[in-house]
């Protein structure tokens, strides 16, 4: 792992208000989890259906870890621009180890998730379901994928939108946007939509299928969506290294 990767992982938390806003998002799980273990019916306390709403909120938070490391991005392309004795020309900054690091606080938060959520439904002390831990290892595996696909989400519209207030908007009505507009074929919202992969992912009950579908997502979300944005930041300031 090169110096650039390591500083990127180091900005990913490194400063008090991410610290702040990574304590926020675990508290909101944890309060949505006591809410719903307390309100449930006992058939529907599950290791399950907690993960899907309280992974299902904290990702919500999640893209503005990625939108906050491409705006360092930013800073950096401006400072390389800055040279003694030349005209300002922005430097070439690698774009992919900023990319990359936002799997460390999506991953956070994802574990932390799972334990929350493990620990909720362990020291419950009302009835619940059946088999409770049905699906379980599968659900932890999609919560941490939910989380990395939302935070690739966020560095990518954080490359294409200037404004952070803008693109962390966009993490929001994008996706659920064109969840709403693909209503009338439900089929294909798992296949192009990172709710409907959320979905399935969370429900812990996957298929050939299933994994399929949340690859085209990865990809479309995750994958092409930063490749846009990587070459629109080139195109608005000079190179950006891959």
């Amino acid at each position: 792992m090169d110096e650039t990767t390591r500083a990127a992982l180091r900005r990913s938390l490194g400063t008090r208000a991410r610290r702040w806003l990574l304590a926020g998002t675990l508290l909101a799980g944890l309060l949505a989890a006591v809410a719903l273990v307390a309100a449930a019916a006992p058939a529907d306390r599950t290791f399950a259906a907690l993960s899907e709403t309280v992974q299902s909120l904290m990702s919500v938070v999640t893209p503005l870890f990625g939108i906050l490391l491409v705006r360092d991005l930013r800073g950096a392309r401006a400072d390389r621009g800055i040279r003694p004795g030349s005209p300002a020309q922005p430097g070439p900054v690698r774009v992919l180890p900023s990319v990359l690091a936002v799997g460390l606080p999506a991953v956070v938060i994802a574990v932390a998730g799972v334990l929350i959520c493990a620990a909720t439904l362990a020291l419950t002390p009302t009835d619940v379901a059946d088999e409770p831990w049905r699906h379980a290892p599968t659900v932890a595996v999609g919560s941490v994928l939910v989380q990395i696909v939302a935070g690739l989400v966020g560095t990518g519209l954080g490359l294409l939108l200037r404004s952070t207030v803008a693109a962390f908007t966009g993490t929001i009505v994008l996706p659920l946007g064109l969840f709403a507009l693909l209503s009338g074929v439900p089929a294909a919202q798992p296949w192009l939509t990172p709710l409907g992969s959320v979905r399935n992912l969370l429900s812990g009950d996957m298929s050939l299928l299933r994994w399929a579908q949340w690859l085209c997502v990865l990809l479309l979300w995750g994958v092409g969506l930063n490749l846009a944005g990587a070459m629109a930041l080139k195109r608005r300031g000079g190179p950006a290294g891959s």
